[in-house]
């Protein structure tokens, strides 16, 4: 294999609403996910470990929808990339934060709201075959 890859994939809960900036021509939404994994240790003790990831998305649209239908708690699935970024902090040094750049979600968890299953991204294409089933309520 001559190429590279760099996609991250994860289901995970969202540790805070969505974070939104807004710009001229875009946005951007950031929020954190957890994902826990358990195992039995020597000692035969019950040990869960939990990781923080931070999501950010930019995509025109999934923007949008992060913006208007996450909210902390919600399970998701998340597809991106990953991406570390450095800055100078006021005292000079060089701080780094490691995110993931979401291209895809899909909401995971129920919504009171809707009776029908999760909904990815791709459900709110203005193309999809499938729009006449989504609810009323959509923006688009």
């Amino acid at each position: 294999m001559s190429g590279t890859l760099n996609k991250v994939i994860l289901i995970g809960n969202l540790g805070a609403d969505p974070e939104v900036r807004n710009f001229e021509y875009s946005k951007i939404v950031r929020f954190p996910i957890a994902t826990s994994e358990s195992y039995t240790n020597r000692e035969g003790q019950r040990v869960e470990q939990t990781e923080w990831h931070n999501i950010v998305v930019s995509k025109k649209g999934l923007a949008d929808i992060c913006e208007q239908y996450l909210r902390k708690g919600m399970k998701v699935y998340i597809e991106g990339k990953i991406r570390t970024r450095s800055w100078q902090d006021s005292s000079g040094q060089t701080k780094y934060m490691t995110e993931i750049n979401c291209f895809e979600m899909t909401m995971l968890s129920a919504n009171t709201d809707r009776s029908t299953g999760p909904l990815s991204s791709s459900d709110f294409s203005s193309t999809a075959e499938n729009s006449q089933t989504m609810n009323d309520d959509l923006p688009f």
